[in-house]
């Protein structure tokens, strides 16, 4: 191992102490939750960083990825022209590529993908899935079947996940519902991951394998952090017990093609709302804090970035260390993966995008360990979203959700920086994963 690789690899014992620092009990720990969960992770990553098996597997889901996205971006070109094609290429009218355009290239391939995985839903392909990852989860670390089944399901799909265990929501205890929120929010949906694999698949030719990989990997970190912060007190009723997916099946494939595509419209509505809301009002407080910060800089003789990013830049610095970044690219490392908490994930996605386009990033374990943190819903934006979809399935526990819900966020993002650094602890410079 390399000395940088150690320093992830010891990062993982510090973010879960810090995990431990800021739990609910201390003095009660899931140690079997703790030993397996990183286990997996460890053993997942050695796979697919370290044998050869492992690595040609994840190069075969990265280029069967980037074959779907090929198939997914048909409609768009069909509907959209010329604005849909994306940068570098020509279609075969002769017309270029106006440039990256995210509305045009990346958002409508939710529409597919939404359609596509509820096609695998009626088709019984997923709840197979969903349910072996269920009972692993469930019979390894001793955890209820519905929390278990919860983050299987989050694996692969996003808030709409929280529909396989609606039967169970009523009387979940107060560990499994932080749990819940935070497998959420820890990893990614399908649907939402090709636009990341759009905005960087120029730059980073392997994105696909690596997010993927990352969505797997982030499913254990969620069980450990979620278990740290807020650890179990109760019973579960399905404590042990191997459970099945609730899902509604529609009638026959065409419905399932017609209610995928309208749930991925608005998702897209979502999505393109909360980004409008969102950044205008980040760039309202970065006014504000420009100009007050302007008038301390000038006064104390200091030179500090007052926006939001770079003060939650300051705040991450330290940690991107923890991670295994260089300290050459820790500092636009640390503004990159700080802004997520506020500005989504998608807008850092872009921001890595550009700076890998500059050549801010000098190591390549830095787009690495980077596209690993942000892999993931942990941020303020998605806190509301995901309560809002339980609250809407079990209003009952409105009060409870609320209590823990930020809780929940601290532990996502615990839990996306963990997977970072079991990320950075087997990344190799040589390795054909770089793309």
């Amino acid at each position: 191992m390399e000395t940088y690789n150690l320093v992830s690899f010891a990062g993982v014992f510090v973010l879960l102490i810090l995990a431990w620092l800021l739990s609910a009990d201390r003095r009660n720990l899931n140690w079997r939750v703790i030993g397996w969960g990183i286990g997996l992770q460890m053993g997942f990553a050695l796979f697919i960083f370290v044998f050869p098996a492992g690595t040609k597997l994840f190069l075969f889901v990265n280029d069967v990825v980037v074959a779907v996205l090929d198939s997914a971006t048909a409609g768009a070109r069909f509907v959209f022209g010329r604005l849909a094609l994306p940068p570098g290429t020509t279609a075969e009218s002769g017309e270029t590529s106006l440039g990256f355009i995210l509305a045009f290239q990346a958002l409508p391939t939710i529409i597919f993908f939404a359609a596509l995985m509820s096609i695998l839903y009626f088709l019984k392909i997923m709840p197979r899935i969903i349910r072996a990852f269920a009972f692993l989860f469930t019979r390894l670390m001793r955890i209820s079947g519905a929390e278990s089944l919860s983050a299987s399901s989050n694996i692969f799909v996003g808030v709409e996940s929280v529909l396989t265990i609606k039967p169970y929501l009523n009387d979940m205890t107060r560990s499994e519902l932080c749990t819940v929120l935070t497998a959420g929010m820890a990893t990614v949906s399908s649907n939402v991951l090709a636009v990341y694999v759009f905005s960087l698949q120029d730059q980073f030719p392997t994105i696909a394998g690596h997010l993927v990989s990352a969505s797997f990997l982030s499913a254990p970190a969620a069980l450990v952090m979620s278990k740290i912060i807020l650890p179990e007190r109760e019973k579960p009723k399905t404590l042990g017990l191997t459970v099945e997916p609730y899902y509604e099946r529609e009638s026959n494939l065409f419905e399932a093609i017609i209610n995928g595509a309208n749930n991925g419209v608005k998702l897209i509505v979502g999505i393109v709302a909360l980004l409008l809301a969102v950044l205008g009002l980040v760039a309202l407080a970065d006014l504000i804090l420009g100009g007050l910060g302007g008038w301390i800089n000038s006064w104390l003789g200091i030179q500090i970035d007052w926006s939001l990013p770079g003060l939650l830049g300051y705040l991450f610095y330290p940690i991107t260390l923890i991670l295994g970044i260089p300290p050459a690219d820790a500092g636009i490392a640390a503004k990159i993966i700080g802004e997520r908490v506020i500005v989504t994930e998608l807008t850092s996605y872009q921001d890595l995008n550009i700076a890998l386009e500059q050549g801010l990033l000098i190591h390549p374990r830095s787009a690495v360990i980077i596209t690993y943190a942000l892999c993931g819903f942990a941020h303020l934006a998605s806190l509301a979203i995901f309560i809002g979809g339980v609250v809407a399935l079990a209003p009952k526990r409105t009060t409870i959700l609320a209590q823990v819900g930020f809780r929940a966020l601290l532990a996502a993002t615990l839990a996306c920086l963990l997977t970072a650094c079991v990320a950075g602890t087997f990344f190799n410079r040589s390795s054909l994963l770089l793309g």
